[in-house]
């Protein structure tokens, strides 16, 4: 697949390559783990159009010590996968560590990342995600298990800025991690409280640059496209960029990163504008990967309607194809939609780019009871905690 490319050219910005432990990266990009999004499907067909490295869906460390089917299936990687990175939730030290354990001794992973960062009320009700940094002993004890239990594999952490404004977590859970051991801290310039909502702060982003400088620092927040994510190297001097919803329904994204971030000689390629033709060439390439991952064509098809706002926003495809689409049941049925389109519609600029996924609206929080009375755990919040994680999945 070749997508057509314009005129329309990357600022010419080179940067070191990104080294996380042992890994190197020539491209300093990283795909966020977005729940039911970055399966192995969607990581290989971002790997077909460009470079990084590219993390798991959050899989549950509970969930993965009594291999589940589920937490199993999301561990899988695909032998193209040389780099296979996987993140990791849990609110109890111990399981993480035996997480880790599972993953190192099997061989089942060259990189592990820990979520800190979900902000989904059935994460942070648990005291986990974006939540759990705010008891730092146990935040500490957390990724201490994880590092020592890895060995040589590399364990980062991704992270918000905090709960909310009045609870900034960043900066004390940043210190804590890297003195921990972690190969590299990913941070999210929003808190909890903030979801998705508004412009995320990449001040902070720049403020945590000057406070780590042992490991990496990468940022994440509102990058869009490849002209975003090399204005926040510029602007931050992070060392390289997580990208989540911006590649949503547009793995392309990924060959723009590659391009903008590329040697000198490289740098200032065409960026990637896809007729429509390539639009849904790209389509049907994902729900075929996302047959070979769930081994059924059926849910394949089901999974792959979520995508459909995202891969054609901006492309003139009336609502009933639309509707179409996202309702279709077969690859056969998926063939013969994606033949009534105009292969020949060219990119239609500005109304494909920009925010996309729900963006949501600020909001308090969901904690457990008292967890804000302290940055310790109290009386029974650990046996509370434990007791949660086994039927928290995702997020």
């Amino acid at each position: 697949m070749t997508p057509e490319l314009t005129a329309s050219r990357t600022d010419p910005s080179p940067v070191p390559a990104l080294r996380i432990g042992p890994l190197t990266l020539d491209v300093p990009v990283v795909l966020a783990p977005m729940a039911g999004i970055t399966n192995t499907a969607f990581r290989r067909l971002c790997r077909e159009f460009g470079a990084g490295l590219y993390v798991s869906e959050m899989i549950t460390s509970r969930a993965l010590v009594e291999r589940t089917p589920g937490s199993m299936r999301l561990i899988d990687h695909h032998e193209s996968e040389t780099t296979r990175s996987i993140q990791l939730y849990g609110v109890d030290p111990k399981t993480i560590g035996e997480a880790v354990t599972m993953l190192v001794s099997e061989d089942r992973a060259d990189h592990i990342d820990l979520n800190f960062g979900c902000p989904v009320p059935k994460v942070t009700r648990k005291g986990g995600g974006a939540a759990l940094p705010w008891k730092l002993g146990l935040f500490r004890s957390i990724v201490e298990a994880a590092v020592n239990a890895a060995g040589a594999v590399p364990v980062t952490i991704k992270m918000r800025k905090g709960i909310d404004s009045d609870h900034l977590t960043y900066l004390e859970a940043a210190r804590a991690a890297e003195g921990a051991g972690v190969s590299a801290i990913a941070l999210h310039a929003r808190t909890a409280s903030d979801y998705y909502s508004g412009q995320a702060d990449w001040t902070a982003i720049a403020t945590l640059k000057q406070a780590i400088t042992s490991v990496p620092v990468l940022g994440n927040g509102d990058i869009w496209s490849a002209q975003d994510a090399v204005r926040m190297v510029a602007e931050t001097g992070c060392d390289g960029v997580v990208v989540g919803r911006g590649c949503l329904g547009r793995p392309w994204l990924f060959g723009d990163l590659a391009a903008a971030f590329g040697p000198a000689e490289g740098a200032g390629a065409a960026l990637i504008q896809p007729n429509l033709g390539v639009v849904a060439d790209t389509f049907r390439r994902h729900a075929e990967l996302l047959t070979e991952f769930f081994d059924s064509e059926e849910r394949a098809c089901r999974d792959v309607r979520k995508h459909v706002a995202w891969y054609f926003k901006g492309y003139s495809v009336g609502g009933e194809l639309r509707a179409s689409l996202a309702s279709v049941v077969s690859l056969a049925q998926l063939d013969d939609l994606l033949g009534t389109l105009d292969p020949t519609q060219e990119y239609p600029g500005i109304g494909a780019e920009g925010p996309r996924g729900r963006a949501g609206s600020p909001k308090k929080t969901s904690l457990p009871e008292h967890w804000l009375d302290s940055q310790e755990l109290v009386g029974s919040e650990r046996a509370r905690l434990t007791e949660g994680e086994g039927d928290t999945s995702g997020g």
